[in-house]
C-alpha cells in the first residue's frame, strides 16, 4: 500500500500566485526524486465548523485561504528516502528561505499516513 504525507496550511490570498509558483517547483522536485503524486488544492467549499474545521485548524485569518496538499509515495521507506533527498536539493533549500515563504509555516499541519484503502 502507498504512503501519504498530508498538509493543511493558511495562505494569504495576496500570496496565492507566489505560493503556486513555489508549489510548482516543489512538486517537480518531489516527483524527480520519486514521489508518485503531488497535489496542491485551495479551499473552495470549506466552512468554519462549530467544534473543528480546516479554517479552525490553522487559525485562518480573514484575508487567508486554506490549502490542502498531499504527496503519495510507494511506501514509508520510499517516503523517508525521497524526503531526505528533497531536503538536500538546492531548489528546496532556496524555497525554504524565510524570505521566499508565502505563508506562515508555524500554522502548517502535516504528517505521514499509512494508506488503509486505495482504489
Amino acid at each position: 500500500m502507498t504512503y501519504v504525507d498530508g498538509f493543511v496550511l493558511p495562505v494569504p490570498e495576496k500570496n496565492l500566485a507566489a505560493y503556486w509558483a513555489v508549489a510548482k517547483i516543489a512538486g517537480e522536485v518531489w516527483k524527480e526524486h520519486g514521489a508518485l503524486a503531488y497535489m496542491e488544492c485551495v479551499a473552495d467549499d470549506v466552512k468554519t465548523g462549530v467544534h473543528t474545521s480546516f479554517p479552525q485548524s490553522v487559525k485562518l485569518a480573514a484575508d487567508e485561504v486554506v490549502v490542502f496538499s498531499w504527496i503519495v509515495f510507494a511506501s514509508r521507506q520510499e517516503r523517508d528516502r525521497i524526503n531526505a533527498a528533497v531536503m538536500t536539493d538546492p531548489r528546496i533549500a532556496e524555497l525554504m528561505c524565510a524570505e521566499n515563504m508565502p505563508f506562515d509555516g508555524k500554522r502548517m499541519i502535516y504528517g505521514g499516513f499509512k494508506t488503509m484503502v486505495g482504489m
